[in-house]
């Protein structure tokens, strides 16, 4: 059984004074139609651990999954486009924004990105936010059973291209219908386990709430 596969359902949280103390996370963001919930349902081979809608948006809280030996998966609020009210994105940017800049046990990010349409400017904005930590970021492009084998090498390319400058981001493509990359991913995921756990643990408590 993959580490993916071992994932339960831990708790939700709307706030960051709520954020559970825990020894190593790895995130899962992307923008609110980029396919981040599947793309989390389907490395853990469990078809309805992440709630995926039609309607861009609905993962309006931080929600953990433990894996065990003291990890987490995190799903995180998308961004971008989502119809709800504004005072509600608002404190969707708040919340991400300031978990990914404080969260001391946030060992890597996986950044979804749909295959067609990737590195859009919230993207960027994205990369170049998390940038900063210094911590690994594993760009999946999903949705990549929409394009043909020549185009997914070539929008491959392209992203890696434009990511030259970026030491700490890696890529590759990946496709939930499919379950391909699947492998790759664990990959890359249990690397930064390995490695971090590797180090001595710290406490960390919950940033308090301003």
């Amino acid at each position: 059984m993959s580490t993916f596969q071992n994932a339960r359902f831990y708790t939700t949280v709307n706030h960051m004074k709520d954020l559970p103390p825990t020894r190593a996370e790895v995130a899962f963001v992307g923008r609110s139609n980029a396919g981040k919930s599947s793309a989390i349902n389907t490395l853990a081979n469990h078809g309805r651990l992440a709630r995926v809608s039609k309607t861009p948006g609905r993962t309006q809280h931080i929600n953990f999954f433990e894996l065990g030996n003291e990890c987490f998966l995190v799903d995180l609020p998308g961004y971008g486009y989502a119809e709800v009210p504004e005072a509600v994105r608002a404190h969707w940017v708040e919340l991400l924004g300031r978990y990914l800049q404080s969260r001391q046990s946030l060992i890597g990010l996986l950044l979804i990105m749909d295959a067609r349409h990737p590195l859009k400017e919230l993207d960027r904005k994205m990369l170049e936010f998390f940038r900063v930590s210094r911590r690994p970021v594993h760009i999946l492009l999903s949705k990549a059973d929409k394009l043909s084998r020549q185009e997914q090498s070539k929008v491959l390319a392209l992203v890696k291209s434009e990511l030259k400058d970026y030491p700490d981001v890696s890529v590759q493509m990946f496709s939930s219908l499919k379950k391909s990359g699947v492998e790759d991913v664990e990959r890359v995921v249990n690397g930064w386990f390995d490695q971090y756990m590797g180090q001595p643990a710290t406490d960390e408590a919950a940033p308090p709430e301003l």
